[in-house]
Parts: C-alpha cells; sequence; structure tokens
C-alpha cells in the first residue's frame, strides 16, 4: 500500500472508527476537529490533532480549504471523508488529488455523475438496473412536470436533484396538492442544495428499502450483499439489518447482480451502497440512487460478512487490488444495528446535548458499540445527534432479535435522553420480529404503540 497517513475529515463516532481502522493498517493518523470537539475521543485516538475553526460545521468540517491546509501542514498521504460534511463533494475530492493526495473514496467525476439524481438514473437504466417509473430527468416547468405525473398517476414523490439522506423529497396524493408543492420543492431543493432542480418518481406505497454494499478498485467490482433499512422515521433510517428480511434467493441475486452491474459502468473505486425500494407484493425492486462513500450501517454488512469495509477503502486508495473476489463473499448469520441517538423519544426525539456522567457498554462477541463516547464526554449541540451504532449478530434472526434486547438491556447512557427506549420498544414488537414492515411503518406505529413508562407513583405525588 503506497500510503503512510491519513488524514480524518470527519467526527463523531465515524473518525473513531476510521482512526481504528487505520492504526490497525500500520497508518498514521491525523485528526481535524472543530472548537467544539477538541476534547473528544476521535482526537484522543489520533497520532496527531489539528483544530480547524469555530463549532459551526460551515466554519470547519465545510471548510474545504481549513481542512487542505492541516492535510498538507500534517503531510499526510491520504484524506477520508467519512460520511456527511465533504464525503460526497466531487469538488472536495479533486481538490484533495490536485494537492498531490489520495481521496479515500471514489473519483470526484464518479461523485458527481452519481451525486445528480437524474444523471445517476440515467446511468441505472443504461446499466440495465430497473428505475422507479417517472419523469426520467429534470422537470423544466410545472406543465411538464403535470404531464409526467398524468401518465405515471398518483401517489407520486417530487424529489431534489441534489439531493440526499431522504431529504428533499414531497409526497403528492393528488393534483391540486402536486401543484401547490411543486413551487415549495423547488424553492426548499435551491435553498437546502443550492440547486432548485426537481424530478418525478412514483411513489411505491409500502415499499422496503434494501440497499446493496459494493466495493470496487476501477477495475474489479464486488457486492457484499444487502442491507434492509426499511425502519425509518421522516425517511431517516433508525434500525438497520443484513441481510434483508424476506428476499427470495433469486431477487437477492439480481439485485446484487445489478448493483455491480452500475459499479462497473462507472469504473467505482472505493466503497458504495446502492439503494432500491423493494416492492413486496410484486417482487419487483426499483433503483433509488447511489451514496458514494461508506454508510452509516455499514457494520452490519462487516459482522456478517468479516470484512472490514473501511480497511478496505484505505487498501483501494492505496493503489492495492481488491482484496477479495466475488466468490469469497458470504453471509453467516443475521445483524441488526440501532441508532442511538442525543433525543428524547417521548418528546417527538428533540435532540438533547448535554454531558453523558455514566456509560456502560455489554461486552460479548456478538455484540459491538460503535461509539465516540466516554463517561464525562459533553454532546454538543452544533452536530448531528448520533451518539452510536448497537451492533448484533446472531445465527438467524430470531437469535439476533434476543441478542438485541439483551444488548439493549445492558447499555446504560445517563445524563441525557436517548433514543434506547425507542429501540427496547421495537425489538419487543411482534411485526418488527415477524418483518411485516416498510417505510412508513413508523408513522401509525409511533403514534399507536409507543408511549412513555408510566410515571411511578411516588414520583407523581412529588410533582
Amino acid at each position: 500500500m503506497n500510503i503512510r497517513s491519513v488524514l480524518i475529515a470527519n467526527r463523531g463516532e465515524i473518525a473513531v472508527r476510521i482512526n481504528r481502522a487505520a492504526k490497525a493498517l500500520g497508518l498514521r493518523t491525523v485528526q481535524v476537529y472543530s472548537a467544539a470537539d477538541k476534547d473528544s475521543l476521535a482526537v484522543r485516538l489520533a497520532d496527531e490533532a489539528i483544530e480547524i475553526g469555530p463549532p459551526a460545521a460551515k466554519k470547519s468540517y465545510l471548510d474545504i480549504e481549513a481542512v487542505l491546509a492541516a492535510a498538507r501542514a500534517a503531510k499526510v498521504d491520504a484524506v477520508h471523508p467519512g460520511y456527511g460534511f465533504l464525503a460526497e463533494n466531487a469538488d472536495f475530492a479533486d481538490a484533495v488529488v490536485a494537492a498531490g493526495m489520495k481521496f479515500v473514496g471514489p473519483a470526484g467525476s464518479a461523485i458527481r455523475l452519481l451525486g445528480d439524481k437524474v444523471a445517476a438514473r440515467a446511468e441505472a437504466e443504461k446499466a440495465g438496473v430497473p428505475t422507479v417509473p417517472g419523469s426520467g430527468g429534470r422537470i423544466a416547468d410545472l406543465e411538464e412536470a403535470e404531464a409526467v405525473v398524468e401518465r405515471i398517476g398518483f401517489p407520486v414523490m417530487i424529489k431534489a436533484v441534489a439531493g440526499g439522506g431522504g431529504r428533499g423529497i414531497r409526497v403528492a396524493a393528488d393534483m391540486d396538492e402536486f401543484r401547490r408543492q411543486f413551487p415549495q420543492a423547488s424553492a426548499e431543493a435551491a435553498a437546502a442544495f443550492g440547486d432548485g432542480g426537481l424530478y418525478i418518481e412514483k411513489a411505491i406505497e409500502k415499499a422496503r428499502h434494501v440497499e446493496v454494499q459494493i466495493l470496487g478498485d476501477g477495475r474489479n467490482f464486488v457486492h457484499c450483499y444487502e442491507r434492509e433499512c426499511s425502519l425509518q422515521r421522516r425517511r431517516q433510517k433508525v434500525w438497520e439489518e443484513a441481510p434483508a428480511v424476506g428476499l427470495s434467493p433469486e431477487v437477492r441475486e439480481r439485485l446484487c447482480r445489478s448493483a455491480v452491474a452500475l459499479a462497473r459502468s462507472v469504473g467505482y473505486s472505493g466503497a458504495g451502497t446502492v439503494e432500491y425500494l423493494y416492492d413486496e407484493a410484486s417482487q419487483d425492486f426499483y433503483f433509488i440512487e447511489v451514496n458514494t462513500r461508506i454508510q452509516v450501517e455499514h457494520p452490519v454488512t462487516e459482522m456478517v460478512t468479516g470484512l472490514d469495509l473501511v480497511q478496505e477503502m484505505l487498501r483501494i486508495a492505496g493503489g492495492e487490488p481488491l482484496s477479495v473476489r466475488q466468490e469469497d463473499i458470504a453471509v453467516a448469520g443475521h445483524a441488526i444495528e440501532c441508532r442511538i441517538n442525543a433525543e428524547d423519544p417521548f418528546k417527538n426525539f428533540m435532540p438533547w446535548p448535554g454531558v453523558v456522567s455514566e456509560l456502560s457498554v455489554p461486552e460479548a462477541e456478538d455484540i459491538r458499540f460503535d461509539t465516540m463516547l466516554f463517561a464525562g464526554y459533553a454532546v454538543p449541540p452544533f452536530y448531528d445527534s448520533l451518539l452510536g451504532k448497537l451492533v448484533v449478530h446472531g445465527e438467524d434472526r430470531t437469535a439476533c432479535l434476543a441478542t438485541l434486547r439483551q444488548a439493549l438491556a445492558g447499555l446504560k447512557i445517563e445524563g441525557i435522553p436517548t433514543t434506547i427506549p425507542l429501540h427496547k420498544a421495537l425489538a419487543a414488537d411482534i411485526d418488527v420480529a415477524a418483518g411485516r414492515f416498510h417505510t412508513r411503518f413508523l408513522e401509525g406505529w409511533l403514534e399507536n404503540r409507543f408511549a412513555p413508562p408510566p410515571v411511578e407513583p411516588a414520583k407523581e405525588a412529588a410533582r
């Protein structure tokens, strides 16, 4: 491998994850941090740490020049962007390479192509990947949009061309609603992503969200099978699994093969995820988008395949070919990941920064907790509320759920509210256990089945 040092251009649990993976490969790590993260675990773990700005992300983690200046000062060979922030910024990837360093991820040209949802859809169609019925491209105006929805029928999704992570999406059930939402969606997209472009897709009712992990070195391409990401709140994932629930071997084969075809068509290099909507009734799947980075939920794939995806990314960036062939990759057992956030699930998931007064993590071979927490850590109010990811493995899904319930009972994060109660309730739910869920399942579930624990009489009397 022709890299000996790597700068980590991120924070939180993914920065800790990259630090540990890089050190396992014998690489020197350099951690950038904002003023809010000076006491973070990632800073403590790194061989060197460089402050790049104030707490506001746009003046630190999103400041390309500040990150590059740190990389030059530290004389690193490579930059790993993690996920979020600059991870899917093609200009940043190009700037890293122009500065004489390796970008741990695909080329800027691939990020640019696949980051444009319309261009990515066209590339998917060219590679023979099924796509959701829709506009087939950017919509010029409302008149063209109306013609599309009259052709494909309601309900439809109005989607931002530059959107991602479940953001920039509106659903319309009829033409009046569509006409109201279309200009609002364009204005919101322009404000959020700097591009007001929209496209239209058919809304697949009770769809499941299934994604395929891919790896490529620019010449060789493999899949690491699929993940189930259907349990979402406001289109943000809260619980992920590998493998997906209830896919037939034939559907799984077609799904994974299509993801590799798309990776090959663009000469993909690094780790990436091809996302799909799956219609369980028809057993049809449809391409949504490609995430050109490591995913939050990558640990469930690692748990069932035995691969270290972050190490694989670093090796690829260092000029090595893929270390595995497709026939070397197999799924063993089942894994589930719960995203533990600093939010109060009984107060509309209000973010809740504060000090973690006590931390207790269950330890076992089949339990993993990816986090940046330690007792005394002050969760800052400036960033995403993710605290960590509790990941468990079992010989099958039933055993995995049993282990998950035990792990959740043993995970203690004191001092701030977290989403642990949400996951305990999901892990005990009969429909979740049976795999009877879809991307909108949590909407009704939270309203009808999730309630705060009863107040103890002594506490009620004290009020």
